[in-house]
């Protein structure tokens, strides 16, 4: 649940330079034709009938705490667990995508597409930050899948990342960031017993909170440790910048940025924000309902419907703030993608009100809550504290409101 760091930029600048506002035409027609993709997949994947390899979500989940294989595939699923998929049919994907992406970006391929982790070229160390984080999470609380469902998949998208981004690579910031990130996952289990369970509240609400409140207090607690170091910011390179002032953009490649960056925005919350890593994830979700489509999603059989929630947002989202990523900037618009879209559909079932008002909504009021937040953190904060505060806010807010019209 990411925004990029001071000084990192995003793919757009290739395309786009110096120029002015994203042209309204190509934006349109990308968009278009991004969700009628992601219309056609949603209507073949809800054609897959009842059955297939893969164990139903029940009985994944009651075989969890007695079962090490099933345990394995679960600790897996927590890596997509953010994206509302909880797959590790989902998270093979992405991380196979993702280190393609990982892999041609260091090598300087054409088609790298977004340089991964915003060219930090520090994707290996928060996947070990964040990894380690999220076993040292399913060790602690572990005996409690027993009881069901935990959140266990919270610290990987938020403290230990978030740390490495900010501190930089060094085994002591992998360890630390992991370390700290596994009280994420305590205090979501306390939010929702006591806040969101009895509001009923939709659990990404105090997931988020939790992120949201775990981050920050980590990083004030890093402040005194000797061996945390801020690094020196280095200058970033104009030239690719200015070489991609002087091509002059068209509806096609305003169009073919906007489908991109849709797709990008399927895999920001892990901090990735790489194409590759995306249609690896989306690829995974697809074979997930092919092998069984009573796993993904919690087995409500909603994934179909809540990966086409989630291109609308964020499409409406990119349209709504396109003004953000003039001149190779970058906008909160994935915020909605894994909060507000996803856990309305869930809330509402197979409602397509609910998802398009969902869907608006959260493209919206996300950006709205979190940029003020962001910018007003401490410089040793990252600031994706300011997204995951909106998506805790607006899904509190926008999820009962559209129970009220639906």
């Amino acid at each position: 649940m990411s925004t990029p760091v001071t000084g990192s930029t995003s793919s757009s600048a290739p395309e786009h330079g110096e120029r002015g506002e994203l042209a309204l035409p190509g934006l349109l027609l990308g968009g278009a034709v991004v969700v009628a993709a992601f219309a056609a997949l949603t209507t073949a994947m809800s054609a897959v009938s009842s059955g297939g390899v893969l164990p139903a979500y029940p009985d994944w989940l009651r075989s969890v705490a007695t079962d090490a294989g099933a345990r394995v595939q679960w600790v897996l699923g927590d890596i997509t667990e953010p994206q509302f998929y909880k797959s590790w049919v989902a998270t093979l994907g992405l991380l196979a995508g993702a280190t393609v992406g990982w892999w041609a970006h260091r090598t300087r391929k054409r088609w790298a597409g977004e340089p991964i982790a915003y060219g930090s070229g520090l994707w290996p160390w928060m996947l070990g930050a964040a990894g380690l984080s999220l076993v040292m999470s399913n060790l602690v609380v572990g005996d409690r899948l027993a009881l069901g469902w935990q959140p266990t998949f919270v610290p990987f998208v938020c403290v230990a990342p978030a740390m490495v981004l900010v501190y930089g690579r060094g085994w002591s910031t992998l360890v630390t960031g992991a370390v700290l990130g596994v009280m994420t996952t305590p205090l979501a289990m306390l939010l929702i017993a006591t806040v969101t369970g009895p509001l009923e509240l939709p659990a990404v609400v105090a997931n988020t909170a939790s992120m949201s409140i775990g981050t920050a207090l980590a990083f004030l607690l890093v402040r005194p440790m000797p061996w945390m170091r801020l690094p020196v910011a280095e200058p970033d390179s104009q030239e690719e910048t200015a070489a991609a002032a002087r091509r002059a953009p068209t509806v096609v490649s305003d169009a073919v940025w906007m489908v991109r960056r849709v797709v990008t925005d399927f895999t920001e919350t892990q901090f990735y924000a790489n194409e590759w890593a995306s249609l690896g994830l989306i690829a995974g979700a697809v074979l997930t309902t092919l092998l069984g489509p009573d796993l993904g999603s919690y087995g409500t059989g909603l994934l179909p419907r809540i990966m086409l929630a989630q291109a609308l947002t964020s499409t409406i989202g990119i349209i709504l703030w396109r003004h953000l990523y003039r001149g190779g900037g970058w906008a909160p618009t994935y915020i909605s993608v894994v909060s507000v879209a996803p856990a309305t559909v869930l809330a509402h079932g197979d409602s397509l009100t609910a998802l398009l008002l969902g869907a608006v909504a959260g493209a919206v009021l996300c950006p709205l809550v979190a940029r003020p937040v962001s910018a007003r953190l401490p410089q040793d904060f990252h600031p994706f504290i300011g997204n995951t505060v909106a998506m805790a806010v607006v899904t509190s807010m926008v999820v009962p409101v559209i129970g009220l019209l639906v």
